[in-house]
């Protein structure tokens, strides 16, 4: 009899190295061995030949519920599922509920638990009225991180945290050793430059680019930083478009302070001279979509290692939220699930970037960076043997023909993808076979260690 129940062997892809024929076996639903060379026998093997083998990525940015009766978690933890994304971190902003108590969090997880086909962790955030009052129960009730805002989009769902209130919060979190994530737009800046562009009478794709110039992100993010330093909190910049921005996150790391910074893989993959011009609406995000030149830079800062981490930020609005020709008038964000991982392959191998940072950026930093890393993140003795398996099975990508995705849109339409996804493992069980998604219900809730 085997001692393994599972092993799955062919190239592994580790955060330091890659084992060009490596194995990885599990027990239990864990990890138990990494090794190279022949794999041992198990229950159910798999030689998958020169297929990569990845930690389970872990999304850091996700947004299931931001509109009423569209996607919710039985289609986000789909698309992950079939994206090789074995958690996601869903933000508090959902529409008719703002988690910002410890009821909002334990409503949120006993919604999510049937539905989802991954493990889920939270954001919490904060009703400005309230002040930073209920930091303390949402850390009770196990949010792995907390999230602001520097601009106001959206009054009650989305609301712009001012600076002293923000001081206040960052205060309040920073005994507990979780993060506080911040949306970096500066909201006096961003109003400043909408008025001047509707005052130009500019509203086809240009029009997104002009109402958020580069120095909108840019001194929110000083500002951030700034009160992570003043109050001793972690300071997390949740989406970064500008390679002055992860200048400006390491040059606070030098410092000593604990100043971590974001890269959504749209910015890693779209560009505002060819896609934003081509979809339009369909590829409005905040911060926007940047030229190709900075789209590259970018590139250039992974390779660096100046990067914390890699995500979505998926949502997946309906289509007619999307295409209206006024560009400002449409909704902010993209869906991504289901293509994160294959499009960072896609890029770092057109540039000769290792693939350890797929391993790094999408599964061990994530996993640290909230506190999950107890059980996740890494293809390692003892974690969760959450794992997702690529193959070089070149495919281009269509949202409508995959089926996985509660939308048929999405702005990756159209791009050849090199190696996708085939496999993907959850906690040792098979929840994506290249083709079925696992049943809902099988995700868990996942809490961090505070204090650890």
């Amino acid at each position: 009899m085997s001692d393994f129940d599972l092993v799955l062997a062919g190239t592994v892809v580790l955060p330091d190295l890659i084992l060009d024929h490596g194995y990885v076996a599990i027990r239990d639903g864990k990890i138990v061995h990494v090794g190279e060379g022949t794999p041992p026998h198990a229950h159910e093997r798999h030689e998958l030949g020169d297929a990569l083998i990845l930690p389970g990525a872990i999304d850091a940015q996700t947004h299931s519920l931001s509109q009423r009766d569209q996607e919710d978690f039985i289609w986000s933890t789909r698309s992950a599922a079939a994206g090789g994304v074995t958690t996601i971190v869903d933000m508090p902003y959902d529409e008719g509920n703002l988690v910002a108590s410890a009821d909002a969090v334990r409503s949120k997880v006993a919604h999510a638990q049937p539905q989802a086909r991954v493990d889920f962790a939270l954001y919490g955030t904060v009703v400005p009225e309230e002040g930073a009052s209920r930091i303390a129960e949402q850390v009770a009730a196990g949010v792995a991180a907390f999230k602001f805002s520097t601009f106001g989009t959206d009054p009650v769902r989305f609301p712009r945290i001012p600076a002293a209130l923000l001081e206040e919060c960052f205060a309040a979190i920073a005994p507990t050793g979780l993060t506080a994530g911040v949306h970096n737009e500066d909201d006096e800046a961003v109003r400043a430059a909408m008025a001047r562009v509707k005052a130009l009478g500019i509203t086809d794709f240009r029009a997104h680019g002009l109402s958020r110039p580069p120095l909108t992100e840019l001194l929110a993010s000083l500002q951030i930083y700034e009160t992570g330093a003043a109050t001793s909190c972690p300071a997390h910049v949740v989406h970064c478009s500008l390679g002055r921005g992860y200048d400006i996150a390491r040059s606070y790391r030098e410092q000593g302070f604990a100043a971590t910074i974001e890269c959504c893989i749209h910015y890693l993959t779209l560009d505002e001279e060819n896609d934003v011009a081509r979809l339009g609406g369909k590829a409005k995000i905040n911060p926007p979509i940047r030229l190709r030149a900075e789209v590259e830079e970018l590139w250039e800062h992974v390779r660096a290692g100046n990067v914390t981490m890699v995500s979505t930020d998926h949502v997946s609005w309906s289509e007619n939220r999307k295409t209206n020709p006024d560009m400002l008038a449409n909704a902010s964000g993209v869906p991504g699930l289901e293509v994160m991982v294959p499009l960072f392959i896609k890029g770092a191998l057109e540039r000769d970037i290792p693939l350890t940072w797929a391993a790094k950026l999408m599964a061990e930093n994530p996993a640290k960076h909230f506190r999950i890393d107890h059980a996740k993140g890494a293809l390692s003795a003892g974690k969760d043997a959450d794992i997702t398996v690529l193959f070089p099975r070149p495919k281009r990508y269509d949202a409508a023909e995959s089926g996985h995705n509660v939308v048929g849109w999405s702005p990756y339409n159209g791009i050849e993808l090199p190696w996708t996804v085939g496999l993907t493992y959850l906690r040792g069980q098979q929840v994506f076979d290249g083709t079925n998604v696992g049943e809902p219900g099988f995700g868990r809730f996942v809490r961090p260690e505070v204090g650890a």
